[in-house]
């Protein structure tokens, strides 16, 4: 049995940038990452978002370099089984047995499939390095793909995928795209924006089944319909991985419960990203899947594992860019609550705010100065009742 300092399941982005957050109050404990994936920790955003779009960032661009040093050990298409929390072990599924000091829970999520349609060649459900390259493989040549999904993942993979010399098809289940997320104006504006860049649009629909013969996909639509195309990739969203914790004995409700310094009720485990359900200050209790938190939670649980007393006191923002549309939110953006919308160019550049009995619950900026993200959470932080005359002009837009 091998025994270190700090073990961390997972090995993605929290795991990085928690490696990074343990040497900088310890420069010599001993370090494991047990990663099922079997690649190291990549910047997950830029497989959907600037791979694509940015010449200037290149695929060696993506991996991330936690800091390299003997006390530091990665194992890919590692798959832990069980932990022993008495022993202070954890098992992998090849019988390997790994004791530790401290141990993080960095297992992030799996992505939601379809029973019927196996992932496959010409089947996706984007998550990883492979998928990205698979995907690259696929497109261009004005081939056809199908891309399901009208939330984060979906509208910017078909926004890649239109700018990459591909036909694209978008199945989504809101019959105006992004009307789950914002106001009748901007959803408007977003859904015609995809249509001006020749994406094809199918709203209120969902795939059932398909199948795949040869080099083509037959995708079944619920309202009876079929679509034929070259390939398929789904975003429908994933499933925090918090099996391990909760057969553990953990406290898990939607994601493993931890305090404000992202411990659990074992004072030796902690949890980070994805599958954290932690007390933000602004926002309450929550589980937030966004690279923001992945970052800046990776870090600080890194630094209390290594003796420091801080807490996680920050409220991660979110961020999508599609096409000429860059918006960065803090908070619950949801169309079914009341809006108040601040524009400097109507649904070009301003700021929306959504509203529950009178109280901020979330803060929308588009095109806007990444620094006026602080201003969002100070706004959030106010617990007053505002309305239109006290939250317009309460942001500068820049």
């Amino acid at each position: 049995m091998q025994r270190h300092d700090y073990l961390i399941i997972g090995a993605g982005m929290v795991a990085a940038n928690a490696v990074d957050g343990i040497r900088e109050h310890d420069k010599t404990g001993s370090i494991a990452i047990l990663g099922a994936e079997p690649d190291g920790p990549v910047t997950r955003p830029a497989l959907s978002k600037k791979l694509w779009t940015d010449p200037d960032f290149t695929y060696d661009k993506i991996w991330m370099q936690p800091e390299q040093d003997d006390h530091t050990t990665l194992y890919t298409d590692t798959r832990v089984q069980s932990i022993n929390r008495d022993e202070k072990t954890v098992t992998t599924a090849s019988g390997e047995v790994h004791g530790y000091d401290r141990l993080l829970l960095a297992t992030g999520g799996t992505v939601v499939t379809l029973d019927d349609l196996p992932a496959g060649e010409r089947v996706l459900y984007f998550r990883t390095v492979r998928d990205y390259d698979r995907l690259r493989e696929l497109s261009g040549n004005q081939r056809h793909i199908v891309v399901v999904g009208g939330s984060y993942i979906g509208t910017e993979i078909a926004a890649a995928l239109v700018q990459n010399d591909t036909q694209v098809t978008l199945v989504y289940p809101e019959e105006v795209l992004g009307s789950r997320m914002f106001p009748p104006s901007l959803a408007s504006c977003f859904h015609q924006t995809y249509l001006d860049q020749g994406v094809k649009l199918l709203g209120s629909r969902s795939v059932d089944t398909g199948q795949v013969q040869g080099e083509r996909v037959t995708l079944s639509l619920d309202d009876g319909s079929t679509l034929e195309a070259d390939a398929v990739v789904f975003g429908l969203g994933v499933t925090p991985n918090i099996e391990i914790a909760e057969q553990a004995g953990l406290e898990v409700d939607g994601g493993i419960m931890v305090n404000e310094r992202l411990q659990t009720a074992d004072e030796h485990i902690f949890a980070a990203g994805d599958v954290a359900c932690y007390p933000d200050r602004i926002l309450g209790r929550r589980r937030i899947e966004h690279v923001d938190h992945a970052n800046q939670s990776g870090i600080t649980v890194g630094h209390i594992m290594a003796g420091s007393r801080e807490t996680y006191d920050h409220t991660p923002y979110f961020y999508s860019t599609v096409f000429d549309m860059a918006y960065k939110a803090v908070g619950t953006l949801d169309s079914s609550l009341e809006t108040v919308e601040d524009w400097e160019t109507p649904q070009e550049k301003g700021v929306v705010y959504y509203l529950e009995d009178g109280r901020v619950k979330g803060v929308l900026q588009l095109n806007m100065d990444p620094e006026k993200l602080n201003d969002a959470r100070r706004v959030l932080n106010d617990t007053s009742e505002q309305s239109e005359e006290t939250l317009k002009g309460r942001i500068e837009i820049a």
